[in-house]
């Protein structure tokens, strides 16, 4: 899902910076449209407080990934993911497959060529962009 300008200005997620501190309840969540039609994510209200210069969310799945995502980069300046469960797979440049687990965390620069090429049937995980909205975009497979 690739997100223009104009989308993040109109997005009811993203305000004026606020001082206030934001709680987000697990029992009162805000669920939002994200990039993969089989997972739900929960954002955290960091969005809106930082006014768009921060996402954090918890996504989840209740099914596993079927085939790879495709080779693609995100338009941002970084992604962090901390898996909560289940597992994840993830493939860079030279080869290299990352197998996220309970605790793991991981960084991937933006515009970082990667394919999500496996998970656990169910998983959860944490994660958070700079900027809030990030757009997505197939690449070509980087060179082995």
């Amino acid at each position: 899902m690739s997100t223009s300008a104009a989308q993040v200005a109109e997005s009811p997620l993203v305000g004026e910076r606020t001082d206030d501190v934001v709680h987000a309840k697990k029992n009162e969540a805000v669920y939002v449209e994200g990039r993969r039609d089989w997972m739900k994510y929960r954002e955290l209200g960091v969005t809106k407080a930082s006014a768009g210069t921060i996402r954090a969310q918890v996504s989840s799945s209740s099914q596993g990934l079927s085939e790879p995502t495709g080779w693609h980069v995100h338009l941002c300046e970084g992604q962090f993911v901390y898996m909560l469960s289940g597992w994840f797979d993830l493939a860079f440049a030279g080869g290299r497959v990352v197998h996220l687990e309970p605790g793991d965390s991981l960084y991937i620069p933006g515009g970082t060529p990667h394919n999500e090429v496996a998970t656990s049937d169910a998983f959860e995980l944490i994660e958070v962009s700079v900027p809030a909205e990030m757009g997505t975009e197939p690449c070509d497979p980087p060179d082995a």
